[in-house]
């Protein structure tokens, strides 16, 4: 989990011993003097990072006091979706503001660019949290779960502290709640099993990978299933009371009404939908789609907004909230600071955005499971795998008043397309891919190449349903780079 603070007074949000109970990424307002602080203040910002925190399947249902707290008390965003639905490649785009075909970072090891030298090197320096403080203006703190392979041995180990923070607490590796390691600015700090202590969260029809699901599932799957299901309810419980603890504390130092709060996820999630055991990684709402719910100065209480926003949009709109022009960044997002605020105009905002994966397999069989062949992972007892080296996909997803649409090409030997009607199909049972008009698959695959190539401004042209959207057929393979190729260019 994570959060940003800006605090336009020269103190500290708290000791880090406290904060770590919090597991927060602060970033904190640096002002000497409080006299200028006064008359030119600027907002605190906190982002509370969840970790494969879905909205499709009662996810937020336990977070009864997050959204009275944030939600009740700002803006809830109905249509936030993730660039891609991994951890690692989801938050190289929150920390970037790019999509992964800019960032390079395609999965959760270092050889797919997951905090590896080449992303240390590329990527951070261009981090928003390294844009403020480059700016000297803000002093930051991140505490939790910065990318899965942070800290391997053959990636600077927990000693490398990312530019752009002035106090770092992060996670050795992937998420554990108990008998992990912590880097404390560069130094490693390990934790044991005692609750009280050492609890992570307190102290800090179908592509065939769908069709090889056994339908119905088991009986011992779906009790595996149920247990699963509740133990991730009792642990946002957790982060229900963390939401609480930062929200009092901003309201006790008097800093509430000047602070923007921000809760969203890296990702989805799925729990048993179309007969998959339990990961992300999919295409489908239940892992791209994830809750987004923000309060603060100028924001009206009780607001929903179903404008479509991306986790690229994060970097951008804390910029634009410390002051900061975007356009000056190489961010593929955009901010949403005027949604928030009621400045923005719906009729010109996106309406589509991009979403890319890049599937993991094996080289050689699992031998509990010979008949699946080489090049599947993430496979679970009854032999239902997760992943696979050619889940490897790219979508537009389109929220406007003329469509609610997802387009999905997968780089595999059928060239494999997914088309769904997301108003008269929520839950994406009909695949309309071979029954939808012509002339709309070549207009979405259009679009799809322009998305995987864009850079920039470029990632905010007009989509298929915008009535700025220009579509010449004899672009689409001439000047374009196909998609099939895009994810796969090797890391300079």
């Amino acid at each position: 989990m994570a959060l940003f603070v800006f605090n336009s007074a020269s103190k500290m949000v708290s000791s880090p011993l406290v904060i770590l109970h919090f597991i927060l990424i602060c970033v904190t307002l640096h002002c000497n003097n409080l006299a200028a602080a006064k008359t030119n203040l600027r907002p605190n910002i906190v982002l509370i990072l969840t970790d494969d925190l879905d909205v499709s399947i009662g996810g937020m249902i336990p977070l009864v006091k997050t959204k009275k707290l944030i939600g009740d008390a700002g803006i809830t965003f109905t249509n936030a979706f993730v660039a891609s639905p991994l951890c690692c490649p989801s938050r190289a785009s929150i920390l970037t503001g790019k999509y992964p075909h800019n960032h390079h970072v395609v999965n959760n090891t270092l050889e797919g660019n997951c905090s590896s030298i080449a992303w240390q090197k590329t990527q951070e320096p261009d981090s928003f949290p390294a844009f403020l403080q480059k700016h000297g203006t803000y002093q930051t703190f991140f505490a939790g779960k910065y990318l899965n392979e942070y800290g391997s041995k053959n990636a600077g180990g927990v000693e490398h502290v990312p530019p752009g923070w002035d106090h770092w607490f992060a996670l050795e590796r992937n998420s554990k709640y108990y008998n992990y390691t912590l880097s404390v600015n560069g130094r490693a700090q390990r934790h044991g099993q005692n609750y009280s202590e050492d609890y992570l969260t307190d102290v800090l029809d179908k592509h065939w990978l769908i069709r090889q699901a056994k339908t119905p599932m088991t009986n011992s799957s779906v009790e595996f299933l149920d247990n699963a299901y509740r133990k991730r309810w009792r642990t946002l419980l957790s982060v229900d009371d963390l939401v609480e603890k930062v929200v009092k504390k901003l309201e006790v130092r008097g800093e509430l009404s000047n602070t923007y709060v921000i809760f969203t996820s890296d990702n989805g999630y799925h729990t048993g939908q179309f007969s998959l055991p339990m990961d992300k990684r999919q295409l489908y709402e239940f892992d791209i789609r994830v809750p987004l719910l923000v309060r603060g100065p100028d924001i009206k209480p009780n607001q929903t907004s179903s404008l479509l926003v991306a986790n690229v949009d994060l970097g951008p709109t804390v910029l634009d909230i410390a002051g900061y022009n975007v356009n000056e960044t190489k961010m593929d997002g955009m901010s949403f600071l005027p949604i928030m605020i009621g400045k923005g105009n719906s009729s010109t905002w996106r309406s589509d955005v991009l979403v890319e994966y890049e599937g993991e397999g094996s080289n050689i069989s699992d031998p509990a499971c010979p008949l699946l062949g080489p090049g599947v992972s993430e496979c679970f007892p009854d032999c239902v795998c997760e992943d696979s080296y050619n889940n490897t996909y790219a979508c537009v997803r389109t929220v406007s008043q003329a469509a609610n649409l997802q387009y999905c090409e997968f780089d595999d030997n059928e060239v494999f397309v997914e088309v769904y009607n997301l108003t008269a199909d929520p839950f994406q049972l009909s695949n309309i891919a071979k029954s939808i008009d012509q002339e709309v698959l070549e207009k979405m695959n259009h679009r799809l190449m322009m998305l995987q190539s864009c850079s920039g401004q470029s990632c905010r042209t007009p989509g298929v349903y915008d009535s700025k959207f220009r579509f010449d057929p004899r672009l689409m393979f001439s000047s374009l780079v196909p998609h099939r190729n895009k994810l796969r260019q090797t890391l300079k």
